[in-house]
């Protein structure tokens, strides 16, 4: 098949992940893969693998752009002389630029459907959902249905995948310098990687960390990460007295530097479609704490591969966080735990033959 992945940018970020992901299973399945977008940082990780870049002046949040227009114009053209099968969405608006080509020259369209989207009236006139949506969890398929009146029979739940061979153990010989350079000390790390959005739950994990180094003075927080609410959460650390506990970094080309530096991984989201930064650290063998709520619960099996806590809850998280830091045991064995979960569970290997089997349905190929 031609596959053609649409995306409105190639920054870190967990749809830029996803789409990775997939767009190099598919390659190394034979397939002829495509990706057009406003480009990124990541953008010459796709090229490394072979696959095919078109730039397109999608970098837009607006459902009714002119750059969706321009985008539509400039691929029609490439889709018809490359032969190109379908087209995969992963946002709103490439979603109604998929919609768009669908119409203009017949071609199927896919989307992918990472989290939770606002009840706006032009979704609803105007769904774009493409003849399958793919749900990468149970609460994002159940989303779709109820808020958005997706026909069930349309939506396929498949968990995104990780490959897990990029998530081995951690490096121990050379931890101490690299937690050093980023002005960490010698003490337990706490870690989340997430951008900073209050939906992420930022506030509580920094209010439980207040907690924490109540008990655990040498405690420290790694918060990795960018977004509007930096300024905010630099002002709670201050408010609290625990400003030279925690630490902030921009968000990282590769996790798997941070991550080796954590030694407990923590997700206290108050919505999470499924949450690939905490597949991430499971995949490290890192003992995990997540809000019980959404895609989280598929991850996390609460006192079996990590632990879950009420969403919003710093009492709760500050105790989650004490029990694992005070038993280093307990923490291993969930760790453990939790790396064979993800290898059994949401493989890169089974992601990409289930969508594929999606595209071949559509493009009613056979075996």
């Amino acid at each position: 098949m031609n596959i053609l992945y649409l995306t409105n940018h190639l920054n870190i970020g967990g749809i830029t992940s996803y789409v990775l992901t997939l767009a190099t299973g598919l390659k190394k399945r034979g397939h002829n893969v495509y990706i057009a977008s406003s480009g990124g940082a990541l953008l010459s990780r796709f090229t490394a693998e072979g696959i095919i870049y078109i730039p397109i002046p999608i970098r837009t949040k607006q459902e009714v752009s002119l750059k969706i227009l321009f985008s539509m114009f400039k691929l029609s053209g490439f889709i018809k002389q490359n032969n190109i099968n379908l087209a995969h969405s992963n946002s709103r608006t490439t979603q109604v630029l998929a919609c768009l080509l669908q119409r203009r020259l017949g071609i199927p369209h896919i989307s992918t459907c990472h989290g939770f989207f606002k009840k706006k009236f032009f979704r609803k006139i105007f769904p774009c959902w493409g003849k399958k949506v793919i749900a990468i969890s149970e609460s994002v398929k159940e989303h779709l249905i109820k808020d958005f009146r997706v026909d069930e029979k349309n939506i396929v739940i498949i968990h995104n995948g990780i490959d897990i061979e990029r998530f081995r153990e951690p490096r121990t010989e050379d931890r101490g310098p690299r937690k050093k350079n980023l002005g960490l000390g010698d003490g337990p790390v706490v870690g989340i990687v997430a951008r900073l959005s209050d939906v992420k739950g930022h506030i509580y994990l920094i209010e439980a960390m207040a907690q924490v180094l109540k008990n655990i003075p040498d405690a420290q927080l790694l918060i990795v990460g960018d977004g509007k609410m930096k300024q905010e959460l630099l002002s709670l650390t201050l408010r609290l007295g625990i400003e030279k506990s925690v630490f902030f970094i921009p968000s990282v080309l590769d996790t798997q530097e941070v991550l080796s530096l954590m030694d407990i991984f923590v997700m206290p989201s108050l919505k999470e479609g499924l949450g690939l930064a905490l597949m991430e650290a499971m995949a490290r063998g890192l003992a995990v704490i997540g809000s019980d709520i959404g895609g989280i619960r598929s991850l996390i099996k609460d006192g079996l591969n990590g632990l879950l806590v009420k969403p919003a809850d710093a009492a709760s998280l500050s105790n989650a966080i004490l029990e694992l830091l005070q038993d280093e045991d307990r923490a291993k064995s969930l760790g453990e735990a939790a790396r064979v979960f993800i290898k059994e569970n949401f493989s890169q290997e089974k992601m990409v033959l289930k969508t594929e089997e999606v595209y071949l349905e559509c493009v009613g190929a056979k075996d």
